[in-house]
């Protein structure tokens, strides 16, 4: 049984493993209907347990199609409908009740520290759908939305974020250990990744290189990130934050900067990207978002000890 919870926790070869199968399964699946199933039902009889506690669109539509293509099933529970350590039920004894009647579980949630208590006694898989210092089935798949697009491996490109340090960014820096690629990020001194991030990208001999002037941290590059700049949850002075970002806007003048590079933002979108720019030639959004179907399968085989 394999967990998928951070990126910096997965070895790299297993996290080339999953893109392969995930290339693989997106081109047998050219001439299938979305319900169609993969025709060697790899995971046929399996149930795949998801549950919600933040709003979602792209994870949960995902996650669904992908384990309905390959061959197995899903149920999805609303938080607000189960005790989740509360109301008398412990974590524990939750996690020992969705052992017993899934075949995996993937947690969408506003706590780090349940993730944490989840593993503690779930007998099955357990995928981090977004927590709030990660979202590695997110980044997994803009990974391979950007070798789709560049046809070469992210190693070999300058990868650039624009924007907050939050949940998404944090697994950008983990893979950009896993896959050795270089990552500048452009954001206010104030926002910049949290020291525990920074010591880890030390720790593992590698750097990441941060600017306060988008300027710097565009020049060149070959893929441009983003996502809103004010998140849902966010418990910030919403004007202030968005005066401080004011300058770190992604528009056209900013890309020329970059002009082999394009655009992918992990949505939803807020105020921090022009029309121009994200309807634009560059951005690939679109694309990046269907993309989570294949990787989300290939992550479902690898926690289910599938991939070959």
């Amino acid at each position: 049984m394999k967990h998928f919870i951070n990126l910096k926790d997965i070895e790299s070869e297993d996290l080339k493993k999953i893109l392969t199968d995930a290339k693989k399964r997106k081109y047998k699946r050219k001439n299938l209907n979305k319900l169609d199933i993969d025709k060697d039902y790899p995971l046929k009889g399996k149930i795949l347990i998801q549950m919600f506690e933040k709003p979602s669109l792209r994870t949960r539509m995902s996650f669904y199609l992908a384990i309905r293509q390959l061959g197995g099933g899903t149920i999805t529970l609303r938080s607000n409908e189960l005790h989740l350590g509360k109301g008398g039920e412990s974590l524990a004894d939750t996690a020992k009740i969705l052992s017993t009647y899934g075949d995996g579980f993937m947690l969408r949630t506003d706590s780090d520290k349940k993730i944490s208590e989840f593993v503690k006694y779930i007998k099955i898989p357990l995928i981090n759908g977004l927590s709030p210092s990660s979202h590695p089935t997110q980044v997994l798949s803009d990974i391979f939305t950007v070798e789709e697009i560049k046809k070469k491996p992210i190693s070999k490109l300058n990868i650039c974020w624009i924007g907050d340090s939050n949940n998404v960014l944090n697994s950008l820096i983990a893979a950009s250990v896993k896959f050795s690629f270089k990552l500048n990020i452009g954001c206010p001194k104030k926002y910049t990744p949290k020291k525990s991030v920074l010591d880890w990208v030390k720790k593992n001999k590698k750097k990441v290189f941060i600017f306060d002037d988008p300027k710097k941290a565009v020049k060149n590059a070959d893929v441009v990130f983003s996502d809103k700049v004010i998140s849902l949850n966010d418990k910030v002075d919403v004007q202030k934050k968005t005066k401080e970002f004011k300058k770190f806007y992604i528009n056209t003048n900013l890309l020329k900067l970059a002009p082999k590079s394009i655009f992918l933002h992990c949505l939803p979108r807020g105020n921090e990207v022009s029309d121009n720019v994200f309807l634009g030639k560059k951005s690939h959004v679109w694309q990046q978002a269907l993309n989570r179907v294949h990787v989300q399968k290939s992550i479902l085989m690898y926690c289910f000890n599938k991939l070959r």
